[in-house]
């Protein structure tokens, strides 16, 4: 980036945010898409902050945005409550520099395709999100979750008296504790094919804002003329207003068939396609200025003679765009739960971070993390550093490529809600 560009990037700028829970940036990327400041972020997973670091901390030649990073902080992996702990008389002096406090806690406690255990010790991480908003009074605060946290858990009362009763929601608790902080809340589920993620992703949105903004302000709804805002989102990209980008549109051009198959340049051993160019319009806009520079994160699977007939057999005989009935499973010997083949004219399902859930819609084969990144948004400049996969006991303590995008909250949903919030403060006044 020129020094006129870094000179306009700065004035464009909105006020200044701090990412929890960041992963491996897809929130962060998003909010500095859309203007505003990065402080820090705190994430905890040494290999999902490795991607982080890399792109918007350090920076490359390609990535326009870097965090203001504060010198009490080091540049590392930490886990939120040891950041509070380690922490805590560092933050009084920040106190009115963070205007907005985003973060996207682990779902998994939640997730409506898991276990959704109430006592998860993931969903306590909440607690600590709300402990920093009080030490810091942000004027904004956004959450982002999967919809299963707006879903009341069982109790599993064994008691006829209690049984059948449905539990609080997560969601109410942490309205709760906000509320109790200072803050009005708000709520919508938003969908990632709404902002021109090519993606089935429901995403349960909580905008809090300070109590003192909204004074003069009655009846305050942030997410009022919600389709006209995303329509005017998607116009300045160039996306589509009237339907969904597709599976096909956002990673044809990874695709095997017609290309050169070279050595894998970050994997020894893989495989990975010789990159030529975009071929729609999404493509385009997410390979930027890379003007046909192959993304990284291209490895290819190496699939057996037995799971490449499979997958063969599954793409020639059983429907794409859902998951393998149950028939289909036993016709073909599989004991996986979810296997979704994916239709080329639709967009993806919600993804996960098991590479072998989905199968590309017209090769026997599983994708690859870069076709992974383009179903979340991530623009191809965006680097993926670490493993690619792990397995066993690790699956619970690593965050490898595939679980980084996985996990991900899309860049374009981040930077349509990062508007919205910009919006929302120039409604009510306030100057950064």
């Amino acid at each position: 980036m020129t020094s006129s560009q870094s000179r306009q990037a700065k004035a464009s700028r909105l006020g200044t945010f701090v990412d929890l829970f960041a992963g491996c940036g897809g929130l962060s990327l998003g909010l500095l898409s859309a203007g505003w400041r990065g402080l820090f972020a705190v994430e905890s997973d040494a290999i999902a902050f490795e991607t982080l670091k890399h792109n918007l901390v350090e920076g490359h030649e390609h990535c326009p945005f870097r965090f203001d990073w504060p010198a009490w902080l080091e540049k590392a992996p930490i886990e939120i409550r040891h950041f509070i702990n380690t922490h805590g008389k560092d933050l009084p002096k920040i106190r009115g520099e963070v205007d907005l406090l985003a973060g996207g806690p682990p779902c998994q406690g939640f997730s409506l395709a898991g276990q959704r255990k109430q006592n998860d010790p993931r969903n306590a991480l909440f607690k600590h999100y709300v402990d920093l908003v009080k030490a810091l009074q942000p004027s904004f605060v956004l959450l982002e979750n999967v919809k299963g946290i707006s879903v009341a858990f069982s109790n599993g009362a064994k008691s006829k008296k209690l049984r059948g009763r449905p539990g609080q929601p997560f969601s109410e608790k942490i309205k709760a504790r906000l509320q109790d902080a200072g803050y009005l809340v708000f709520t919508k589920l938003v969908h990632g094919t709404d902002v021109g993620v090519p993606q089935f992703r429901p995403r349960y949105i909580m905008l809090a804002i300070r109590n003192d903004l909204l004074k003069r302000h009655v009846a305050f709804d942030p997410f009022r003329d919600f389709d006209a805002r995303r329509k005017s989102f998607l116009k300045a990209k160039g996306l589509p207003e009237d339907h969904p980008v597709t599976v096909k549109q956002a990673i044809s051009d990874l695709a095997i068939r017609g290309k050169k198959l070279i050595d894998c340049v970050d994997s020894s051993g893989f495989k990975q396609i010789e990159y030529t160019q975009p071929l729609s319009d999404y493509q385009r806009f997410l390979h930027g200025a890379l003007n046909g520079t192959a993304p990284n994160s291209l490895r290819l699977a190496k699939h057996g003679e037995v799971v490449t007939d499979r997958f063969k057999t599954i793409l020639a005989t059983c429907r794409k765009g859902v998951s393998l009935s149950d028939a289909d499973r036993k016709r073909l010997g599989l004991k996986k739960h979810c296997v979704v083949p994916l239709h080329p004219d639709k967009p993806s399902h919600t993804l996960t971070t098991l590479p072998d859930d989905f199968l590309h819609y017209s090769e026997p084969r599983i994708l690859t993390v870069r076709e992974y990144a383009r179903l979340q948004s991530f623009p191809d400049w965006y680097d993926f550093k670490g493993k690619y996969t792990t397995g066993g006991s690790r699956r619970v303590r690593e965050c490898p490529r595939y679980t980084q995008a996985g996990n991900a909250v899309p860049p374009l949903l981040a930077e349509f809600l990062g508007r919205i919030t910009a919006e929302i403060a120039s409604e009510l006044g306030l100057t950064f």
